[in-house]
């Protein structure tokens, strides 16, 4: 994917999935900064300082760690490049870290010696910088939390190392901060008024948020690994348009895919089994992640161009179903393989 579809692919994942993730582990270090700030300065100098002050440098230095650590992701991923079950592995993962930082923020015992921690050594740099009252603690502080990442920002880096670009890994990372922005301005404006509401009713609400990213993200592994449980064969099916299952001369099928911006059509197609067959997805206009395209059973994934078609030898498949889903397995469908004459989808 280009450099601007990932900036926006990390724009609106951090928009709505990671703000709430990212606040879990990093909601209390700008508790802690915006807290000393307000109990240290005085009225003058509060007031001086701006309503967003302290939380924009928070972001400020949040950007600049992350956007850095993208280019250096997005290089190495030029090295070294994940297959969709790996990336399906580590997005598995981070959904399972996430529930178990959900549950320690919702209080449950039971997960606290489980959940994972950073290195001694980086927690008590962290710290200092909390406690500091410095104009520049805020941005600091904001430029550390790199090195405590929750589990929604462990799926962006994994997208910055498959973009192999410097560039393209520096965008998706600059996004994804952006996309937290509001979020944690929210909770910046909240803190000024009452610097422990944090530890009140906001840890049980974004704890509860964490828990419906980490199903999404749990959810998004399971498609892209292609280990999403089949849906029930359908008691009637659809017609299949001209375009979308073609028989040929040659004794060959053609089946048509539309990768849209935020979908594929049709998502469920049947078509004959024990026959050549060629896949050809094609896109108009299209961005975001649909346009990284992965058969997970075949090991198989495509960067689509914005506009064309890209084809796909899918050789001579036999009974069965072939799954497909978009890079990030927020979006997919599946091909029904059978012994029939006629192709259907929906």
């Amino acid at each position: 994917m280009d450099s601007t579809t990932l900036f926006l692919t990390g724009l609106t994942t951090g928009l709505f999935a990671g703000g709430a993730s990212c606040a879990a582990v990093q909601g209390g270090l700008l508790a802690g900064a915006v807290g000393r700030r307000a109990a240290s300065w005085s009225p003058e100098a509060w007031e001086r300082s701006g309503l967003f002050t302290p939380v924009a440098a928070f972001l400020g230095g949040k950007l600049a760690s992350h956007t850095l650590l993208g280019a250096a992701l997005g290089l190495a991923g030029a090295a070294v490049q994940p297959g969709p079950r790996a990336r399906a592995v580590l997005l598995v993962a981070g959904a399972v870290l996430m529930v178990l930082f959900a549950l320690d923020m919702l209080g449950v015992r039971a997960v606290r010696h489980i959940v994972p921690r950073p290195p001694a050594s980086w927690g008590r740099t962290v710290r200092r910088s909390a406690k500091s009252t410095a104009v520049t603690a805020p941005a600091v502080l904001g430029f550390l939390t790199v090195l405590i990442p929750c589990g929604v920002t462990l799926s962006v880096e994994l997208i910055a190392v498959t973009s192999a670009s410097p560039l393209a890994g520096a965008a998706v990372m600059a996004g994804f901060v952006i996309g937290t922005g509001p979020l944690f301005a929210l909770l910046g404006f909240f803190l000024r008024s009452a610097a422990t509401l944090w530890r009140g009713r906001l840890t049980l609400v974004t704890g509860a948020l964490v828990l419906l990213v980490a199903v999404w993200t749990l959810g998004s592994g399971l498609r892209l690994g292609g280990w999403w449980p089949a849906p029930a064969a359908e008691a009637a099916a659809v017609a299949v348009p001209a375009q979308a299952v073609r028989a040929n001369p040659d004794g060959t099928q053609t089946i048509t895919v539309q990768a849209r911006t935020d979908s594929y059509a049709p998502a469920a197609i049947t078509a004959a089994a024990s026959t050549p067959t060629k896949l050809v997805v094609a896109t108009k206009g299209t961005g975001g992640c649909v346009r990284s395209f992965v058969l997970p059973d075949r090991g198989v994934q495509k960067v689509l161009p914005v506009t064309g078609e890209t084809v796909i030898d899918l050789g001579t498949p036999g009974p069965g179903t072939l799954t497909f889903t978009c890079g990030m397995g927020m979006y997919g469908g599946r091909i029904t393989f059978q012994h029939t004459t006629r192709g259907t989808a929906r």
